[in-house]
């Protein structure tokens, strides 16, 4: 007679496959402590339960956009496929691209701005990050000073070769001038001083900073704005 094996298939506790210090851990127990009344409100109380809750929808977008999946598609996928996704899921069934989108769409439309602002001061509060650092890529972000301007990486870098130079022969130019002892420093101690001494020439030599267009800035303001 011809058998089958079979092979029997218990569910799985999916946390034994995740190192204690996996990142999404820490996206789990950040998740855990937002607050969630704002996105809530837009769910309604007469209707039928979603079934993923909305917070756990927002920790696997989370997950996934910390791993460069920014796909409603590769996200669902990445929820049959994934440990990681399955362990966030917590049980729940995969969701589908389709309620992926509408989560993203109609749900956190007026809140994620204010979801995304708690998650990071999350991080700041348990020390994962510091605000030290900005880290560009190949994206383009906005710019403080105008919020029509962009500013690309290798712009910045281009522009901070050009800037320690303009630095370095004006330090140069004070010293020879004033007999000082700057000496081409680019510490933020020294530039502080720099700057104070230019200050104080100014009053002394009553010269009116002037802003606008048009309007023709003094060598000694010029020479500032590279210390500022």
């Amino acid at each position: 007679m011809k058998q089958t094996n079979f092979q029997l298939v218990l569910p799985l506790n999916l946390d034994v496959f995740i190192p204690d210090n996996d990142s999404v851990r820490l996206v789990s127990q950040i998740v855990d402590e937002l607050d969630f009344r704002k996105l809530n409100l837009t769910y309604s109380s007469k209707g039928r339960n979603p079934s993923v809750k909305p917070r756990i929808l927002f920790s696997i977008l989370i997950y996934a956009y910390m791993n460069g999946i920014y796909s409603s598609r590769q996200i669902e996928k990445a929820c049959k496929r994934d440990i990681n996704f399955m362990w966030l899921l917590m049980g729940h069934p995969a969701p589908d691209h389709n309620t992926i989108d509408r989560f993203r769409r109609d749900r956190l439309s007026d809140c994620l701005e204010e979801l995304f602002a708690q998650f990071v001061e999350k991080l700041y509060e348990w020390d994962e990050i510091s605000f030290e650092n900005l880290y560009i890529d190949g994206t383009k972000i906005e710019a403080n000073a105008n919020k029509y301007s962009f500013v690309w990486k290798k712009a910045v870098e281009k522009n901070s070769v050009k800037l320690t130079a303009k630095v370095a022969a004006l330090l140069s130019g004070i010293d020879a001038e004033f007999g000082t002892e700057f000496k081409n420093s680019t510490d933020e101690a020294v530039l502080g001083r720099a700057a104070r001494f230019l200050l104080r020439r100014k009053e002394d030599m009553s010269v009116e900073f002037v802003s606008g267009k048009g309007k023709r800035k003094s060598t000694l303001q010029n020479d500032m704005l590279p210390l500022k």
